[in-house]
């Protein structure tokens, strides 16, 4: 099943690395870990957050040097990694987090730094990125600002961008993360025409039924060594996932684990014809205190906006909100937080996380009153409750004043839940809280959120990732901004992703 580091067999590698091994300080985070990426390929590399796939990317694309090992692109040696354009002819990488400039525009993204020298045309710019953008198949306006180009058309840009370097070999590294179903379909599409036309890809992702959608070999890392390295098709989804984690597993049957809901007589969170025209109209539901609820649907379906208008970060144009009986200020996150709310929004790079913090610091934004008195921050009490959401949802960091901008993406999502836990909410409202994090951290985020219904809260979990929403109780499913049926625990997913696509029996 696992082929040998180096073998010579079918197409020639378009990248590989040889016995690759990096250290940071005492922390191994590559022990001679080797991969050969075959051209014209979509090869798949999977682990757990800590795996060492962000790190073994960082030494393809010549932002770090290897300790030892090398790397290769066509079997000529890697550039010298002063040379970064050089490297940019060799590979690119299209980050989850986008590279993308808000305040330029379109086509001054792509050949930033590349409109050469003296006054610059700008006319021929527009007219060279129109060209390349053609060439692709990417419909993007080159003169509007990138600001308002939505994820998936920024992910297009970041490609035709790096395919206008010259390189063929792309890392993509979870590039799903922040895309609805349609979107995903359409990446997917667009992967399968840039193969035919010879372009290799490397895709990172903790989804894995996409591995086994859209790649033809998979590589496995585990605690920053190489495990197994196969063709799709020959490796199933229990040993992809034994191979992830050591151990047989799969998300786990919270709901059977929790406790039936009080039914107490005041819900937990109380939603009466909510209405955003354009968006999502006369939305009513309701979560008792101990129950959890999910909220679901495709691209289109409104149901994010549902959950911002919810928590406050959008005005809906009609209908309420209720807390615990509490109606707080529509549009106000503060109004929302003191009425018992808790939340983890969609993006965390946008909306959960001040990357310079510390874990503590974030983890207690939202509850200056539980740090100290008359507005006296006490550093000793943050740093106890930083303590206790690093021991509570198994963040792996070296202590509470680590900054969040140093863990991996599955250990910042924690500290974002840890943070919406912070006011012991009477609500908790949870948007796509397993975005690009792996099965172990996902099984921990929903394992939390069911111990929080299991204290009383009430959990409204909103995702179109079908595991997320294994623990809940009931889910309500939009379609166009409408409700069009609410499915009971025991629910299958075909019927469940065909409700969410708007297919009627």
């Amino acid at each position: 099943m696992s082929a040998p580091a180096g073998a010579a067999t079918g197409p020639r590698p378009v990248a590989a690395a040889h016995t690759v091994s990096k250290r940071f300080g005492v922390t191994v985070a590559l022990d001679e870990v080797s991969l050969e990426v075959s051209d014209g390929h979509v090869h798949a590399l999977v682990g757990r957050n800590g795996a060492g796939k962000s790190t073994l990317v960082s030494v393809l694309t010549g932002l770090q040097a290897p300790d030892s090992g090398s790397v290769e692109f066509a079997g000529e040696p890697a550039p010298a990694l002063a040379d970064r354009e050089a490297w940019r002819t060799k590979v690119a990488c299209v980050y989850q987090k986008s590279t993308v400039i808000p305040s330029l525009s379109v086509a001054e993204n792509l050949f930033l730094n590349r409109q050469g020298s003296g006054l610059i045309s700008w006319r021929a710019l527009r007219r060279r990125a129109q060209e390349l953008l053609a060439a692709w198949e990417v419909d993007v306006d080159v003169r509007a600002p990138a600001e308002r180009l939505g994820v998936e058309q920024r992910q297009l840009v970041e490609i035709a961008r790096a395919l206008s370097h010259g390189s063929r070999f792309i890392v993509l590294d979870e590039p799903t993360a922040q895309l609805d179903g349609n979107a995903i379909e359409r990446l997917f599409a667009r992967m399968r025409s840039l193969r035919e036309s010879g372009v290799t890809f490397l895709f990172i992702s903790h989804h894995l039924d996409e591995v086994y959608e859209v790649c033809d070999t998979v590589t496995v890392l585990r605690d920053a060594r190489h495990i197994v390295t196969s063709p799709v098709a020959e490796l199933d989804k229990t040993a992809l996932v034994s191979a992830m984690t050591g151990e047989a597993t799969g998300l786990m049957d919270l709901g059977a684990q929790r406790p039936a809901p009080a039914g107490e007589e005041v819900p937990a969170l109380r939603v009466t014809g909510l209405g955003l025209p354009g968006v999502y109209e006369d939305v009513s539901l309701t979560v008792a205190p101990g129950e959890v609820v999910g909220l679901a649907g495709a691209g289109g379906s409104g149901k994010m906006a549902v959950g911002e208008s919810i928590v406050g970060l959008r005005r809906a144009a009609r209908g309420t909100v209720e807390l615990a009986g509490v109606r707080p200020k529509p549009g106000s996150v503060p109004a929302a937080l003191r009425a018992g709310v808790g939340f983890v929004p969609q993006d965390r790079h946008r909306e959960g996380l001040v990357p310079e913090l510390s874990i503590a610091e974030n983890a207690t934004l939202t509850v200056p009153e539980r740090l100290g008195r008359f507005g006296f921050v006490g550093s000793r009490r943050r740093g106890e409750l930083g303590a206790e959401a690093i021991e509570n949802l198994d963040i792996k960091a070296a202590g509470p004043e680590q900054p969040v901008s140093a863990l991996s993406g599955g250990n910042q999502q924690k500290v974002v839940m840890a943070r919406a836990l912070a006011n012991r909410p009477k609500a908790l409202v949870l948007m796509q809280p397993t975005a690009g994090v792996d099965v172990r951290a996902k099984e921990t985020l929903l394992a939390t959120a069911s111990a929080a219904a299991g204290d009383g809260a009430g959990v409204l979990i909103i995702s179109d990732d079908v595991d997320d929403l294994r623990p809940c109780d009931r889910v309500i499913v939009l379609f166009k901004g409408e409700v069009v049926i609410e499915m009971p625990q025991g629910w299958h997913d075909h019927d469940l992703i065909a409700a969410m696509e708007g297919i009627r029996d």
